[in-house]
């Protein structure tokens, strides 16, 4: 899956996915006089008072901030933080983990493995005993480089993949708590791309046209679809010609299905699986994503997935939430027993698996039938409605996209989708109160990039975007070595497959290594 699974992304970049908390061994000391230092029965006075509770467990109780007024590049900050034990872990491995991050909410330092409480000698939050308060003091220089008047500690209690979720209090999210905030003098200002997700009219095919699903997109309808315009880094938002892949889509709808042809630069095209092994993960080589979210309000609640590669194999899945369900590192993810019972083709300019010449890419385009979005409100949309999508090219588990992710999660965050409006020739949206002219941002040109800076593309120096696995389905069996022209590959609709029925529970989150 995309920025699979992990993450606000990925990526072929390196996405989405958040870096693992690093866990190192520091000298032993005398394990009596630690634990009378740290371990109280109650907080001081003069704290400044928190409820952050984890899972009901542990309670980021207060903190203590040594550092007044504000700090400059190059300073040191010294904080104490008060948590209170509520309730037993119940198994071993559990540690604290601390994130310093910046105004824009990027991760600047990892001080996991700063303090006392968290040596080899201090009791970890799996020996904690109820009802004591673990003084937990921390200190960290200020980097040179920041930019931005604010940074932000923030903190959590994981083990390997796993966080304990965070039920109350200020939250950074990915059940990472706020503990406190630090003013910055004299730091960069920092001038960011907008935030913004770019947005996207797509028109109706007119009666009686007709797409041929053969990878070619030689149809004049698709001279005149909905485009996203060249795809972005997904970690700047911006187009980025350095990256190994590049990319852009069209859409195009009718009554019976969604149209998209996404195509793709990419100058060793990367097959690599076998179309009769069961579940590929089609993410960590060359293949396009794309992600819909037939709510239109980024929730990440009842979301599909669908990728397909160069040999013309699909991975599709439909999720309950963020990630969710998710098996582990190896799956399955999401409902993968969902089929989209989509029709694709692929067109490779190139050779297939042979890394010794440069080839120029590859061209899918798929027909994803609305009877298979059955989480949709009302599918096919009606004139006007709002979903969310974002489309990916993707590499080794990155990649760009239309919408960027910004650091904000993985390829699967949906508040980071772009915004589609299904439309039709000649409808225009009903005007609500004082008319107002349209804003330019709110529509993509057929010739043009959808407006605002929300595309996506990943970079592959920025990180690994977690993935959820998927499976792949085989349309057509290909050699090894695909001659130097353009070969399509064509699939065939599905029987249509009982859509799966809904967990009973979610599945645990999967947490990205703090």
């Amino acid at each position: 899956m995309s920025m699979k699974y992990a993450s606000t992304a990925i990526l072929l970049f390196p996405l989405a996915l958040v870096p693992a908390c690093v866990s190192s061994k520091k000298p032993k000391k005398d394990t009596a006089a630690l634990v009378n230092k740290l371990v109280i029965d109650a907080l001081p006075d003069g704290v400044e008072k928190l409820n952050s509770r984890f899972d009901g467990k542990i309670t980021l109780a207060g903190y203590e901030l040594t550092s007044k007024g504000k700090v400059k590049p190059g300073d040191t900050v010294t904080y104490k933080l008060y948590w209170r034990s509520e309730k037993p872990l119940g198994d071993n491995g559990w540690k604290l983990f601390t994130h310093v991050l910046n105004s824009d909410k990027r991760r600047l330092l990892n001080i996991d493995q700063v303090g006392d409480l968290r040596s080899d000698s201090a009791p970890g939050p799996s020996k904690w005993q109820a009802g004591k308060i673990y003084v937990d003091e921390q200190s960290f220089k200020v980097p040179d480089k920041t930019e931005g008047e604010e940074l932000m500690v923030t903190v959590g209690v994981w083990k390997k993949k796993k966080r304990l979720k965070l039920q109350s209090g200020a939250s950074a999210g990915e059940d990472r708590a706020v503990a406190l905030k630090v003013t910055v003098a004299g730091a960069k200002a920092k001038k960011r791309p907008s935030t913004r997700v770019p947005q996207m009219r797509i028109d109706k095919l007119e009666k009686g046209a007709k797409i041929k699903i053969d990878g070619k997109l030689d149809e004049a309808v698709w001279g005149s679809a909905a485009t996203t315009g060249k795809f972005v880094n997904v970690r700047k938002g911006k187009p980025d010609a350095s990256l190994p892949v590049q990319g852009d889509a069209k859409l195009l709808w009718d009554d019976d299905g969604l149209y998209v042809g996404v195509t793709v630069s990419d100058k060793d095209i990367v097959g690599g699986f076998d179309s009769k092994e069961k579940d590929p993960h089609l993410w960590t080589k060359d293949c396009v994503e794309i992600m819909i979210d037939p709510d239109g309000d980024g929730d990440n609640k009842d979301y599909y997935e669908i990728q397909i590669n160069p040999q013309n194999l699909v991975f599709d899945s439909q999720f309950d939430d963020y990630n969710k369900p998710n098996g582990g590192e190896n799956g399955p993810f999401g409902h993968q027993d969902w089929s989209a019972k989509l029709q694709s083709a692929v067109t490779v300019d190139g050779t297939l698996d042979k890394p010794g010449d440069e080839d120029k890419g590859y061209v899918v385009e798929v027909k994803i039938p609305w009877k298979s979005l059955a989480k949709a409100k009302q599918a096919p949309p009606a004139l006007g409605d709002k979903w969310r999508m974002n489309i990916y090219a993707m590499q080794n588990n990155g990649g760009v996209a239309w919408s960027p992710i910004l650091g904000q999660g993985n390829f699967h965050k949906a508040s980071r989708f772009g915004k589609v409006t299904w439309a039709e020739k000649g409808w225009e949206p009903p005007k609500k109160g004082k008319p107002t002219a349209a804003k330019a941002e709110d529509q993509a040109t057929p010739e043009g990039q959808a407006k605002g800076e929300s595309g996506k593309a990943v970079d592959v120096k920025a990180g690994l975007e977690a993935k959820s696995g998927g499976k792949v389905e085989p349309r057509v069996n290909l050699p090894s070595v695909l001659p130097k022209a353009a070969t399509p590959q064509l699939r065939k609709l599905e029987p249509a497959k009982p859509s799966p029925a809904p967990s009973a529970a979610p599945a645990a989150p999967v947490a990205p290594k703090p």
